[in-house]
């Protein structure tokens, strides 16, 4: 094994078939999309290098910074909701009564598609015969809103279903982590006297404060290219009232045929992506990454 493992033409031969793949189904895709950006095509018929003018547009076009605010907005409340996941995986860690049941409905969310899970909030939301409306109602509220048709609460009522679907995805990440902890610290922090909160934030957070970086990363980025359930719900309106950037890119490229003007969208939303990993790796980075990096 030692000989197989020193011969770097075998190394190769192994990595070779991964790296093609890779390569296939990412990085080709990726340069073809830039590469589309610069060009003038309908999807069906001859392209027409037009250079960056679709990039120029897309500087300028305010749709699609109404939809990146959009998008910014679901990332920032992703963020937020991380903290709540925490709290939540930090009191199934406990050893409460009941712990794994609640591990497991918290995880039903995910088992389900997002066109499944759209469909029951559609539900939920609808204005007439939906569980919220009929809720407030019932409490003596005479007019509740539409939510998916008011421009002003269309957006924040998407984000409900959205956080929802993904809560049992990190709270299942944040319990594995801290049930890793040595528990000797733990005793040994009872022993000299410290309560549970204390534990938790003196002893337990720190330990998985690598795990909580990576999931902001997740979270923040995964909400910036967020689409499916938005466009099953609401398809972006009432008016573009709850277009995201990934659901613009999809309207002009299939729906008015600029696949160009699509791919430019799609790049430049790669391009975000990047950035935005690279301010929080850079805001989030320690003094033991520095000195271990």
């Amino acid at each position: 094994m030692d000989k197989v493992l020193s011969n770097k033409k075998i190394i190769a031969l192994y990595v070779l078939p991964s790296l093609l793949l890779i390569l296939a189904i990412i990085y080709i895709p990726i340069v073809l999309t830039g590469y589309y950006g610069l060009n003038e095509w309908n999807g069906i018929g001859a392209m027409k290098f037009i250079g960056l003018d679709n990039y120029a547009a897309l500087i300028k076009d305010q749709t699609f910074w109404n939809s990146a605010w959009h998008s910014f907005l679901l990332a920032l409340f992703s963020g937020i909701s991380l903290i709540f996941y925490l709290i939540v995986a930090m009191v199934l860690a406990a050893r409460i009564r009941g712990a794994n049941l609640f591990r497991k409905i918290y995880l039903i969310p995910m088992l389900l598609s997002s066109v499944a899970i759209a469909q029951l909030w559609l539900r939920i939301f609808h204005p007439t015969n939906g569980i919220v409306n009929s809720l407030l109602e019932s409490i003596g509220i005479a007019n509740p809103p539409a939510w998916l048709a008011e421009p002003s609460l269309v957006l924040f009522a998407l984000f409900i279903p959205i956080l929802w679907q993904y809560a049992g995805f990190y709270i299942l990440i944040y319990y594995a982590a801290l049930k890793n902890t040595p528990a000797s610290l733990e005793e040994a922090a009872k022993i000299d006297g410290a309560n549970a909160l204390q534990i938790a934030w003196k002893i337990k957070l720190p330990l998985i404060m690598e795990v909580f970086k990576v999931t902001i990363v997740l979270a923040v980025v995964g909400s910036l290219k967020y689409f499916d359930l938005i466009f099953v719900m609401t398809d972006g309106g009432p008016n573009g009232a709850s277009e995201v950037m990934a659901s613009y890119m999809y309207h002009e490229a299939f729906r008015a045929y600029d696949f160009g003007y699509g791919s430019a969208i799609g790049f430049f939303l790669l391009v975000i992506c990047l950035v935005v990993t690279w301010v929080i790796r850079k805001l989030t980075v320690t003094k033991d990454t520095i000195q271990y990096s």
